[in-house]
């Protein structure tokens, strides 16, 4: 059962209860496979797929044979949920563009800024039972729109060497140049580094398990990542308004996702925590998932009673969750109370699983507490900025001697010079 705790009485710590730290065996066996994908390439993939995945695989790309078979396998009305939901994805995500700029702002000066888009980009998509179609729209389709020309899916097999139809299907939608039938931490090495099949990326985008998350940490330098994923949360800020059925539904919507995911209500209505406590453990039976569902709700979930709705406001600042859920009457005016979280839903119509599927912002957020200070996959994830400016000789000359105190008192006389010289060759003499 979830337990109800007045707020008041709990530390900062109590509150939060959360982390994702590798295990030191974690962290050797990541190790291994990474230096044994770099060493034996291909080799290492189908002998991993045969330990880890019980693959005995002919090939490691997918075919596009194999895409179309499974585009036609799948019935025609998921088909147009997928592309109803790519649409509202890209539609949200194309304002996420923008555009580089240049001013003059002296005579002679011109100063810019440009963006370009990453060339190649891994996609990394859970397989097995945590196969999610949804990732392979998330991920991909801000990619699209960002430009980037090479976007490369990895995702497990199972152990026919297959991948879910619907994977296929959505990554056909989105926009995916390749896919092949790997997964864990060798996919990622297989990214960061490139083997005989796989090309090497740029950057690594999309969760997974410890050993994902352990790789994905290891190689950020050889290639960018977008984040460490760590464990499904959400907190629910309910007034005494909300409908128990309603908010316990969406609590359970994250604890079945994993039993470290955290699921937290926050409340100034001790009648409402009491009345979701009850209707946890009633729909927690009708699960087909209870068993993960309700282990996360005992280990992780937690109910806080407050006293206002500004207190329950200040508690999800410290929790910087993941999803946020706000249930109440014109919820929107408390958008100015919010300073940290993943992604916001307002009003008593909002599921997270609205967002999770079909409403369009990105579902690939900051956890563990990072959306203190990172923010949701955007097109911005896909880019690269640079700046560039010029300079006429004239306008070189009013500020060179200024460049060049700059730089001796830095001690980088070959940059004072470099400045000089371009305005009297007698400088350098």
């Amino acid at each position: 059962m979830i337990p109800i705790y007045e707020a008041k009485n709990l530390t900062r710590e109590q509150i939060l209860t959360r982390s994702i730290v590798a295990e030191e065996n974690v962290e050797t066996a990541v190790a291994e496979i990474i230096a044994s994908v770099r060493e034996k390439g291909d080799a290492a993939l189908y002998e991993y797929s045969k330990k880890f995945d019980r693959a005995d695989l002919k090939s490691l790309e997918v075919t596009q044979e194999e895409i179309d078979e499974a585009v036609a396998s799948l019935d025609p009305d998921f088909l147009e949920t997928l592309k109803m939901a790519h649409e509202n994805i890209k539609t949200f995500h194309i304002n996420q563009v923008r555009q580089g700029f240049e001013i003059a702002p002296r005579e002679g000066v011109v100063l810019g800024q440009r963006f370009t888009p990453i060339e190649k980009v891994g996609l990394y998509v859970p397989g097995g039972t945590a196969a999610y179609p949804s990732t392979v729209l998330m991920d991909a389709t801000p990619a699209a729109i960002a430009g980037v020309s090479e976007l490369i899916m990895v995702t497990p097999p199972s152990p026919e060497g297959k991948i879910k139809a619907e994977l296929l299907a959505a990554a056909k939608i989105a926009g995916v140049t390749r896919i092949f039938r790997i997964g864990g931490a060798q996919a990622v090495a297989a990214l960061a580094y490139g083997t005989e099949s796989v090309p090497n990326v740029d950057k690594i985008v999309g969760p997974g398990n410890i050993y994902v998350a352990t790789a994905k940490r290891r190689v950020f330098g050889v290639v960018a990542i977008d984040m460490i994923a760590g464990p499904s949360e959400i907190t629910v800020i309910a007034d005494g308004m909300s409908d128990p059925v309603f908010v316990a539904a969406d609590l359970l919507s994250q604890a079945e996702h994993d039993a470290l995911a955290s699921a937290v209500l926050v409340t100034p209505s001790k009648e409402l925590a009491e009345a979701v406590q009850a209707e946890l453990d009633r729909q927690l039976k009708l699960l087909p998932r209870e068993k993960i569902a309700g282990k996360s709700i005992d280990d992780n979930g937690k109910i806080l009673v407050v006293d206002s709705m500004d207190e329950a406001f200040d508690i999800a600042n410290t929790i910087a969750p993941e999803h946020l859920e706000v249930c109440a009457d014109d919820a929107e005016k408390y958008l100015p109370l919010i300073k940290n979280a993943g992604s916001i839903f307002l009003g008593r119509y909002a599921p997270e699983a609205l967002g999770y599927y079909l409403a369009g912002p990105n579902h690939t957020l900051p956890t563990s507490g990072t959306a203190r200070f990172s923010s949701p996959l955007s097109v911005d994830d896909f880019v690269k900025k640079s700046s560039y400016l010029s300079y006429t000789g004239e306008a070189l000359g009013k500020v060179a001697y200024r460049i060049a105190d700059f730089a001796r008192r830095e001690g980088l006389e070959a940059h004072a010079r470099s400045a000089l010289v371009r305005v009297s060759k007698e400088e350098i003499k």
